[in-house]
């Protein structure tokens, strides 16, 4: 129940669709349509303007992880959602897809001696291959050793990544530090979620970060970007995410 509602409540967080609630408001309501019509200019103003989302998105995502020389961990755990898979199962990257990039970069030169891909299907309605199967075979072809590589392939989401990695990383007896390898704004809802779960002993590593501190442009602040009404809904789902998490007893 918990991971249907997710998935309606994430339609719901862009404000492009706030936009076509309320146009389909200004046509039922004739007598509030002034005040619609103000709301969504509101929404148009404040969400396709490039600087604001920066920093906001800036303020969100933590810092890079700085890793010391000679540290090691015995494991990675790569989160899944970097994939799409089309109508033949046939699997892609997608545009988060830094984060395998960043576990390769770590397994080769030796900071994480195994890795565990946690990742089975988001779909609400579609049946799809395992994502950890496709990221599996990935791995082998960027010269990942097989034995390094541990599957977990149930979980649908964040909640779901840290019960079945903890439960398999316990019955496997492999012994902490961890390291977990998502999205720079994923990182605060996953480390909630892990220590939740039971992980004492592990840091985050962010990458795939959407926003860096790069020099200020004048465009960033007067020309607004439309693209933005429906990027908002990630930032938004990670906020949320946290407050519905720590409401049901998950982070």
């Amino acid at each position: 129940m918990f991971f249907i509602l997710s998935k309606i409540l994430f339609f719901l967080l862009a404000p492009f669709h706030w936009i076509l609630l309320l146009l389909i408001a200004y046509f039922l309501w004739k007598q509030y349509r002034k005040k619609i019509k103000l709301a969504i200019v509101v929404v148009l103003i404040i969400f396709t303007n490039p600087y604001l989302n920066r920093s906001v998105v800036k303020w969100w995502q933590p810092p890079l992880t700085k890793i010391p020389a000679g540290k090691t961990f015995s494991a990675g755990i790569l989160l899944g959602g970097m994939t799409m898979f089309d109508r033949f199962d046939t699997g892609y990257f997608g545009n988060t897809s830094d984060r395998f990039i960043q576990t390769t970069n770590l397994y080769h030169s030796g900071v994480i001696k195994k890795i565990v891909i946690s990742g089975g299907t988001g779909r609400l309605i579609h049946d799809e291959p395992a994502e950890a199967h496709f990221l599996l075979n990935q791995l082998l072809r960027n010269g990942v050793s097989r034995p390094d590589i541990i599957v977990e392939d149930r979980a649908r989401n964040t909640h779901e990544n840290a019960i079945f990695s903890k439960i398999l990383l316990d019955s496997l007896l492999l012994k902490p530090p961890y390291i977990i390898i998502t999205s720079a704004t994923h990182i605060p809802r996953s480390i909630r979620v892990f220590k939740k779960a039971g992980f004492n002993d592990f840091i985050g590593y962010p990458c795939d970060y959407k926003v860096i501190d790069s020099k200020f442009e004048l465009e960033d602040f007067i020309v607004p970007d439309v693209k933005l009404l429906d990027e908002w809904k990630h930032l938004f789902k990670e906020m949320i995410g946290i407050i519905a998490y720590q409401l049901t007893g998950k982070a």
